[in-house]
């Protein structure tokens, strides 16, 4: 690895150094021999070469099942695949290993508590969730009030992409038996007050979901400190691999929840008349998990927690303020998303200019945006849009990739001028 790193907030890190773990960045290819400058790192972000290395001697050297085999590439894939299960145990403070399900990614995590925690739901029960989720954090709650008629409540969100704190205590009440929310919103940056949102459910009995998607690759989670109950987030979303997530629970939790895959590794024993489970994690593991996936999610850990969440936040700390100035000074531009506390993600529109049009003339000076609904429709239906053009910002950038944003997008205005 060539990168320069800090394991500390207090030292410094050499950004540009860290920029060449990511190969990718070395492109010049795009559009005829553009440089690439990659600003999509809300939707995935890259992976540093570390990664990707970790998952080919896997696939080349060690490809094995796990768990059930006893010869030596089986015995050393298990203990690659466990060794990642105590690294994500690690990087956000859960008690037990036992507390780590892997999924494919967020929104099977989320599909899990509903599915498995929600059956535990009788008609009336509540759910409440609020207006700047995802898609994935709201339709399995949807869903759920189908089959077993719980009530879905929707907190709302100010201009500015704050939730309303005071309508949200408002709503969560002695029925409410979860609170599922996003704890940074990936349309609009809010960072939520998570802590005090727990707080408020807690206080009312109910238990609390974080949709940890976003927050994973911008702030420390420790999930004992926050006291939440359950916590989702995918592996790409933190510079790893595709198809792989984890679901956190609290293990009391976990333990009533009832399978609901069935099949290999998720058994203690299995007869025609009678199937009786494995203990935790296993027993929501149903079937040959992403172990390639798995392993490289434990590399990307090990890369960013050498890094530090510290030197990390602080770098992107300063890359929106400078990217948030030179937006607001471009005119006919709207910030969609202008909450207190942010993370690195600029939604904006253009006026008289549609997001796809503008993503589209972007592409042609090799600036990677996002343009759409960023699967938040009710976020732009509050904002009255269709869609937003989004800029979203990782450790790896820099004001040259900002510049270069801003200087696309007044090529952009002139075009339609």
């Amino acid at each position: 690895m060539n990168s320069v790193v800090a394991s500390n907030p207090d030292r410094a890190c050499n950004w540009q150094a860290i920029r060449r773990d990511f190969p990718i960045l070395d492109q010049r290819r795009i559009r005829g021999g553009k440089p690439l400058i990659y600003l999509d790192n809300a939707a995935t972000t890259l992976k540093p070469q570390v990664v990707v290395d970790t998952i080919t001697t896997h696939y080349l050297l060690g490809a094995s099942n796990v768990h059930r085999g006893v010869h030596c590439l089986s015995e050393e894939a298990t203990a690659h695949y466990d060794e990642a299960r105590e690294k994500v145990r690690a990087l956000i403070n859960a008690s037990d290993t036992t507390e780590i399900i892997f999924t494919s990614g967020t929104t099977a995590s989320i599909n899990l508590v509903a599915r498995s925690f929600g059956s535990l739901f009788t008609s009336g029960d509540e759910v409440v969730i609020s207006h700047m989720e995802h898609h994935s954090n709201i339709v399995p709650w949807q869903m759920l009030a189908e089959r077993q008629g719980i009530v879905l409540k929707v907190a709302p969100i100010d201009d500015h992409g704050d939730i309303i704190l005071e309508e949200l205590e408002r709503l969560i009440t002695p029925r409410t038996r979860l609170v599922s929310i996003v704890a940074v919103s990936n349309a609009l940056g809010t960072i939520n007050p998570i802590e005090t949102i727990i707080a408020m459910a807690h206080r009312q009995g109910a238990k609390v979901l974080l949709d940890a998607a976003q927050a994973i690759a911008h702030l420390p989670i420790d999930v004992q400190s926050l006291g939440c109950d359950f916590l989702a987030f995918s592996g790409h979303k933190l510079f790893g691999p595709s198809g792989v997530g984890v679901l956190y629970g609290k293990r009391a939790l976990l333990e009533k929840m009832p399978p609901v895959n069935g099949g290999g590794d998720m058994i203690r024993s299995v007869t025609f008349e009678k199937t009786t489970y494995a203990d935790l994690p296993l027993r929501h593991e149903a079937g040959t998990p992403h172990i390639a996936g798995v392993i490289g999610l434990g590399a990307a850990i090990d890369y960013v927690t050498k890094i530090g969440f510290g030197a990390i936040t602080a770098r992107e700390d300063q890359l929106l303020s400078y990217g948030t100035q030179r937006l607001s000074e471009l005119p006919g531009l709207r910030l969609v998303g202008t909450a207190k506390r942010k993370a690195s993600i600029l939604g904006f529109t253009l006026e008289g200019i549609h997001p796809h049009d503008i993503g589209s003339l972007l592409d042609e000076d090799g600036v990677a945006i996002r343009a759409g609904h960023h699967c938040a429709q009710p976020v732009m239906q509050r904002y009255g849009v269709p869609a937003t053009a989004r800029a979203s910002l990782s450790f790896y950038n820099q004001e040259s990739d900002i510049d270069a944003l801003v200087a696309a997008i007044v090529k952009t205005q002139r075009l339609f001028a």
